[in-house]
């Protein structure tokens, strides 16, 4: 005997296929092999108590607050406990009932959906990426004199694009361009700044390799030239929030954009409270909102990418809580990109400088590739390529 963590529909439809079962046997049992755990949050305790009873009523069950039945609190937390197919279940049966429950059973449904989906296509302006076969390296190529890890290294054109070009040969997938540090603490450029810095970088790479570029700002004239130069991912750490006009160009050059969580800027993220009531929950929904405001824009969710945004506004241990519950950012229905490469947090455990990091920055890799990571964006691309293959090869072997 043993037990069975049966990770994805592809695993389970692996075990019941070796155990004999008919294929219309697999396809109802499915459902049934995957558990899975729902909050919702503040909910009227007559809108807990009705999820409750009808959750029992199909063999799972919904923790309320204890002083929901007789409605003594105002409102309640919410967890659904069930399978896959009690939990979809459950949702149509409330589909058509009052008190908001319809838009409940239209939310769990898509968070279900997204949750199970295990491949992406990326739209970008000028190709399509499958993310989700294996796991996709950003190489990071910063063009200033003051990042934490590598500034000033490649602060002229032709260092930063051989330093590009061997990135490519070690395996990057995507370039990552930046012209203006986005470190704690760190100073604003201006905006001819930054295009100085980085514009000539993206146009002799452009010149030189098909490999995707993506341009990490927050500007939106620095994105236009970027792009025109030969960037297909715009790399936004403000989510579009911080230039009205950075929506409307992603949306008008076809792009890709990659939505990150911050809390404040870099000026000051780190400073006062780091306190989160809700870690991911607060993480989920500020990039809920950010893509609601995308496809408002026009930018259709395929040419889309979500970031927790490791050490934007988070504490150290945050940053650790982030990596171990990412799949739940798996229902927002995006890919998920991680940047962890030698930060800081990773220092607090092992020691040393950024370029001591490597180790700790494997292990934080190896972590969100097997919690529903798509994309890292690393500096030492040769052996982030090695440790995200025998990781791929672990989760898909």
């Amino acid at each position: 005997m043993k037990i069975i963590n049966i990770r994805n529909s592809v695993q389970a439809t692996e075990i019941l296929n070796k155990i004999g079962v008919d294929p219309y046997g697999i396809n109802a049992m499915l459902p049934k092999t995957m558990n899975i755990n729902i909050l919702l949050r503040n909910k009227p305790c007559k809108v807990a108590n009705i999820i409750k009873q009808e959750m029992l009523s199909i063999g799972g069950d919904a923790a309320v607050h204890r002083g929901s039945i007789a409605c003594s609190v105002p409102s309640s937390d919410i967890l659904i406990m069930g399978t896959l197919k009690q939990i979809a279940a459950f949702a149509k049966k409330i589909e058509k009932q009052p008190f908001g429950l319809n838009l409940v059973s239209r939310n769990i449904l898509e968070a279900i959906n997204n949750y199970s989906k295990q491949k992406y296509i990326l739209k970008t302006s000028r190709r399509e990426i499958l993310l989700g076969d294996r796991t996709r390296i950003m190489g990071i190529l910063n063009v200033t004199p003051d990042s934490f890890s590598d500034g000033g290294l490649f602060n002229n054109q032709q260092k930063a694009l051989e330093h590009a070009l061997r990135l490519i040969d070690e395996g990057a997938d995507i370039i990552d361009v930046g012209g203006e540090s986005t470190r704690p603490g760190a100073a604003a450029v201006c905006e001819k700044e930054e295009l100085n810095r980085v514009i000539p970088v993206i146009n002799a790479l452009a010149q030189k390799t098909d490999t995707a570029i993506s341009i990490d700002t927050t500007k939106s004239l620095v994105a236009k030239e970027a792009i025109a130069a030969g960037a297909e991912i715009v790399n936004d750490v403000s989510a579009g929030n911080k230039d009205r006009q950075m929506l409307p160009l992603v949306q008008e050059t076809g792009a890709a954009m990659i939505l990150m969580h911050m809390r404040g800027e870099p000026q000051n993220m780190q400073k006062g409270d780091l306190t989160y009531a809700d870690l991911m929950g607060e993480i989920i929904d500020y990039l809920g909102n950010c893509l609601e405001k995308a496809i408002a824009a026009g930018i259709e969710k395929e040419r889309l990418i979500i970031d927790p945004g490791i050490g934007f506004g988070k504490t150290f241990a945050d940053n650790y809580r982030i990596i171990r519950n990412l799949t739940e950012l798996k229902a927002l229905g995006l890919p998920i990109l991680m940047g962890t490469s030698r930060k800081l947090f990773i220092g607090k455990v092992t020691g040393g400088e950024p370029k001591d990091r490597v180790e700790g920055t494997a292990a934080t890799v190896v972590a969100a590739i097997l919690n529903g990571c798509h994309i890292v964006r690393v500096h030492d691309v040769a052996a982030m390529k090695k440790v995200a293959a025998v990781t791929d090869a672990i989760l898909h072997a």
